[in-house]
């Protein structure tokens, strides 16, 4: 039998993170071995709220997909692709866009959400037809790849019900055509920025890249938000509302509870505890800065990976648009 598949992406706005890494990435790669991975390149979509810088978007396709491949992304395992270079995306796009209200975008919450945030992209003309519409692009990223699973962040619910409400309309109105996706979110759905804010951004200052030297992560985590209430070295301290601590729940392992319980009994500075941080973070994070700098140092080759998967993607994708064109009552000319 042929494995289930899986569609996930990546926006290349910026260099990838470690709430990438531990995500979406640390879960597609789990799977890569059940499923038949498809990692997309979402460039596409990033320019719907990047138009206007396109080599910032241009720049980052290459970055992103060597973070991809040091996270563990196997190429002999799963495609990576770019998604401007699938014809059959945009054209579904459009058949889509027509099964959706303007009503029912604006209530999806996580693009409200994004809109409030990006006030100072859109200015006063206020939101565009492209960004409004992004959740419908990517029912068509879906969809094109006859997706089971979709491995994305909790943040991506409303859009990956959104995607299922589109299938299930377009399959009522032109017959059983496309599949209807499943999501699933990693052990560890969100990682935080170390200033505490909910959402760890590129463009936020913090996270932790996966580019960074020891250095520069070492610098990061120094900053990182403790309990404010934690004034001196000997005073008890809360880790349930240490964004430090949340880490080290991550990257430390055993040593966690001990730490735990040593903050709370006043037993341990806050100083100390980021320097620990910062040696249990290396620990998990040296190796994979290696793999990094195998792939930098062979941009060919990285560039290689990305066409080669992009023309097997737009075999699939080709196939499921013919599927849909035919459903359609779009086929003229033989």
């Amino acid at each position: 039998m042929a494995k289930k598949r899986i569609l996930t992406g990546i926006r290349p706005t910026g260099r990838l993170h470690i709430g990438h890494l531990v995500g979406q990435i640390a879960l597609t790669k789990s799977l890569q071995d059940e499923f038949d991975v498809f990692e997309m390149i979402a460039d596409t979509q990033a320019l719907t709220d990047n138009f206007h810088d396109p080599k910032k978007v241009h720049d980052h396709v290459l970055e992103v997909a060597i973070d991809v491949l040091a996270g563990g992304i196997d190429p002999e395992k799963s495609t990576i692709f770019v998604q401007s270079h699938i014809p059959a995306i945009p054209e579904m796009t459009v058949y889509f866009s027509n099964l959706v209200t303007i009503a029912r975008l604006m209530r999806n919450p996580t693009v409200k959400t994004e809109i409030a945030q990006k006030k100072e992209v859109f200015g006063e003309g206020g939101v565009t037809f492209g960004f409004l519409g992004y959740p419908v692009s990517q029912a068509a990223d879906i969809t094109a790849f006859d997706a089971d699973l979709v491995p994305a962040g909790d943040d991506q619910a409303p859009i990956i019900e959104q995607a299922r409400e589109i299938v299930r309309k377009f399959n009522s109105i032109y017959g059983p055509t496309l599949k209807e996706p499943e999501h699933r979110m990693s052990a560890i759905p969100r990682l935080p920025g170390l200033d505490g804010n909910q959402k760890m951004g590129k463009s936020l200052g913090n996270g932790i890249f996966l580019a960074d030297s020891l250095e520069e992560m070492s610098k990061k985590v120094m900053q990182g938000k403790t309990d404010p209430e934690k004034i001196h070295k000997d005073s008890p301290g809360n880790p349930d509302i240490c964004t430090v601590f949340l880490y080290h729940s991550h990257f430390s392992g055993e040593a966690a509870p001990t730490i735990a319980t040593e903050c709370r009994k006043g037993e341990r500075g806050c100083v100390q505890c980021k320097r620990e941080l910062i040696t249990h973070m290396d620990s998990f994070l040296a190796p994979l800065r290696e793999k990094r700098d195998y792939f930098a140092a062979r941009p060919d080759f990285v560039m290689d990976v990305l066409k080669e998967g992009t023309q097997k993607a737009n075999a699939v994708a080709n196939e499921v648009l013919e599927r849909v064109r035919t459903n359609m009552h779009l086929r003229y000319f033989h």
